[in-house]
């Protein structure tokens, strides 16, 4: 049973950083001494951090494990959690280490690269960092990405969801390609314990082997997780469970200025969607229309604001599609 008397609504393990997204940028860039952008901003980065924010500002109650430097880069994580409202009881702050900043390299078509520190906190997050005590006070537990913090291996993974599944906690996950060379069998035992795994079809079809979305999906739900939500781009989402398979469509007429946090704005939205106790087909519709505000303004948390946001784009999807609220 999963418990629904709790003061916390989701914990999320991960990334909090800095961002700094340059756009646009061509392969050109390296072809001359000065390369003028239309914009650089420094924004708040992180799969965590950023599902944090999104759900936060859905109109549910957030606390955040994360790790960060005694730095002017975590100053600006800490503000921006106080300017949210996001729980900052379980960020460690460890003064031997850097808060990770990550350049954003991002085309005019939306698509983007990082540049990542190896030795900032997003590669230094470790499992003692964690208080594993704080699963208690919630209901769900979001780990936002799986080998996006090296630290964290299949035996890290395993025991902070057994813990979370003694307090009857829904898991949900995301993945980002292995840092590490990685492979599905290093990570098979920790997907057995996740509800809702969140992975876009490249990363997945880079993570399986296969090619085909069912042959993904298939095996990614013979290693035990209860739901393979699979993004796959504009044309939606694929879902796999007991129930069989589907894909839930995207949103219509959307122009994407910037992907930074596509994923984590669809984790968010389908997040929420739990929360408020939404079936599995309308939590991922509310996740496509999450992402699809998201990928509509620059940085990974620029687009949603408050939830009416994504509750008009939801009214359209609805539209589009012949439905009713």
């Amino acid at each position: 049973m999963n418990k629904v008397s709790k003061g916390t609504d989701v914990i999320i393990i991960g990334a909090a950083i800095v961002d700094l997204p340059l756009r646009p940028v061509s392969k050109e860039v390296f072809d001359t001494v000065s390369y003028p952008v239309d914009g650089i901003s420094m924004t708040i980065g992180g799969d965590a951090i950023n599902e944090a924010t999104i759900i936060t500002r859905l109109g549910h109650k957030v606390s955040l494990m994360s790790c960060i430097g005694v730095d002017v880069a975590g100053a600006f994580v800490l503000s921006h959690c106080e300017r949210t409202g996001i729980d900052t009881t379980y960020i460690k702050q460890d003064p031997g280490i850097d808060t990770s900043i990550n350049v954003g390299l991002v085309a005019a078509d939306g698509e983007r690269t990082f540049i990542t520190n190896r030795q900032g906190s997003l590669w230094k997050f470790k499992y003692d960092d964690l208080d594993l005590s704080a699963l208690k006070d919630a209901k769900i537990l979001s780990f936002a990405s799986i080998f996006n913090n090296p630290l964290f291996d299949n035996k890290a993974m395993v025991s902070v969801f057994k813990k979370a599944k003694e307090e009857g906690m829904i898991i949900c996950a995301d993945m980002v390609s292995p840092r590490l060379n990685e492979k599905l069998e290093d990570i098979t035992e920790a997907l057995g314990y996740v509800d809702y795994f969140f992975p876009n079809f490249e990363e997945a079809s880079e993570m399986t082997g296969e090619t085909d979305e069912a042959k993904v999906a298939d095996k990614l739900y013979a290693c035990g997780v209860k739901n393979v939500v699979m993004k796959i781009g504009k044309r939606g989402c694929y879902i796999r469970n007991a129930q069989g398979a589907q894909i839930v469509p995207a949103c219509k007429g959307v122009t994407a200025i910037d992907t930074i946090g596509a994923g984590d704005n669809f984790a968010s939205g389908f997040i929420t969607g739990l929360l408020e106790g939404k079936s599995i087909r309308d939590c991922a519709v509310y996740a496509n229309c999450t992402a699809a505000v998201s990928v509509q303004y620059v940085g990974a948390t620029g687009g949603v604001q408050e939830k009416a946001d994504v509750d008009k784009m939801l009214a359209k999807y609805l539209a589009d599609y012949g439905q009713q609220q």
